[in-house]
């Protein structure tokens, strides 16, 4: 059956960042994620997880300045340093806020920056950030983004991630898997979690189009989680969606397009 983590970076913003951890909890949640959680105090955090009885189960490293449409800073060539320094603080906060694994996005390739130069830097950023994590018992995973939302990202298929992970050479280098950056690029869904199952850490889900809740677009959630189950993909599925309205009425997807546990015989 799957398992769900309300990303608070995207749902229940209609409080403010902390609240939302106990908005979740009330909403049936046993996990959260989210993108950035460097505005807040880690201890903060991490004591409101513990109160509400909540597991992070994913969070991004440093993507350099989001507020400017910066989505990540490892394809940057000139900006090594900085990207080496944001895995320190990013594992820092995994092992305070109990987090098991960390995004990193690859970046909008810089203005005078070829594509094979940023593909190479790409490649040395992971292989470091891929080291720096499994050393601190840490899973690193790398995100497509579809070229419509994000144009300039560096990443955009899975495919292209299946052969960055070849390139990097790392075996704690992992897919996240993303139903709505994929389903915009190259649709396929299912067949493409199954081909890539082992390389996949986490998967995250939203509708097409308006990356609103399951249910409001094209892609058929309740096959996609009968499917899941049934290949064997065993980790939490983030909910990283943008709600349509309230944040609490549009939960009713669960209900709806979740399969029931099979009761035994």
């Amino acid at each position: 059956m799957p398992r769900f983590a309300a990303n608070v970076s995207m749902l229940f913003t209609e409080l403010p960042f902390l609240e939302r951890l106990a908005a979740a909890r009330a909403a049936g949640f046993e996990a959260v994620e989210c993108q950035f959680p460097y505005e807040w105090d880690a201890q903060e955090i991490a004591q409101r997880l513990d109160a509400h009885h909540l597991r992070m189960v994913l969070h991004n490293l440093p993507g350099g300045d989001t507020a400017a449409g910066e989505r990540g800073i490892a394809c940057h060539p000139g900006r090594v340093e900085e990207f080496r320094a944001g895995v320190a603080r990013g594992i820092d906060y995994a092992h305070r806020l109990g987090c098991p694994q960390v995004n990193c996005l690859a970046g909008i390739r810089p203005a005078r920056v070829s594509a094979e130069a940023a593909h190479a830097c790409l490649v040395e950023n992971l292989r470091h950030a891929a080291s720096a994590t499994s050393q601190a018992g840490l899973r690193l995973l790398t995100e497509p983004i579809n070229h419509f939302d994000v144009p300039g990202f560096l990443l955009n298929t899975v495919a292209q991630a299946a052969d960055l992970l070849q390139a990097v050479g790392h075996d704690n280098l992992f897919i996240q898997y993303d139903l709505y950056h994929t389903q915009r690029m190259t649709g396929e869904l299912a067949l493409t979690a199954q081909r890539h199952l082992a390389q996949i850490g986490h998967i995250q889900i939203a509708d097409n189009p308006g990356r609103h809740e399951p249910g409001t677009g094209e892609i058929d959630h309740r096959f996609m989680f009968r499917h899941l189950d049934a290949i064997g993909y065993r980790g939490w599925i983030g909910c990283e969606y943008v709600p349509l309205g309230n944040t609490w009425d549009g939960l009713g997807w669960m209900q709806r397009l979740v399969p029931p546990v099979a009761s035994a015989p």
